[in-house]
């Protein structure tokens, strides 16, 4: 019980805008990224690329905090919302940064139950409940001491 308070003041006490979502790791950048996609992987999704953002800049002589974007997801819940919208494809797969902010780690995404908003969705549709609740499930498995 007290871990999932802990888990839901994390979500809200951390720098992210309404529609997103973060959660404290305590654990690096890459370390924290490496868990999430070895809990994405575990789930049975897909994991469909990792871009390392620091990296980049690196590769144009300029310096970024450590950032690294999981793009994952899973068909089963993705093609319906693609079904009642293909635009959702903007937003689909699922996104999520592991990054640091003020010498903290942080994995952030965005809502599902916002993400969708820009498109003809019904705010009641399964999916998106499945969505978030799978964000959580693996953003949470990623932080995990």
């Amino acid at each position: 019980m007290i871990r999932h308070a802990a888990l839901a003041l994390a979500l809200f006490a951390t720098p992210a805008a309404a529609d997103m979502m973060s959660i404290e790791s305590p654990y690096p950048v890459a370390e924290t990224a490496d868990r999430l996609e070895a809990a994405v992987e575990e789930a049975g999704a897909t994991m469909f690329a990792r871009v390392d953002h620091a990296e980049g800049a690196s590769s144009v002589d300029m310096e970024l905090e450590p950032a690294t974007l999981l793009i994952f997801g899973n068909p089963a819940l993705g093609t319906p919302a693609m079904q009642d919208d293909i635009r959702a494809g903007l937003v689909l797969p699922m996104r999520v940064l592991a990054h640091e902010w003020e010498g903290v780690t942080y994995l952030t995404y965005e809502d599902p139950e916002e993400m969708f908003d820009d498109f003809d969705i019904d705010d009641d549709s399964d999916y998106i409940a499945e969505m978030g609740a799978a964000l959580e499930k693996l953003t949470g498995a990623a932080v995990a001491e």
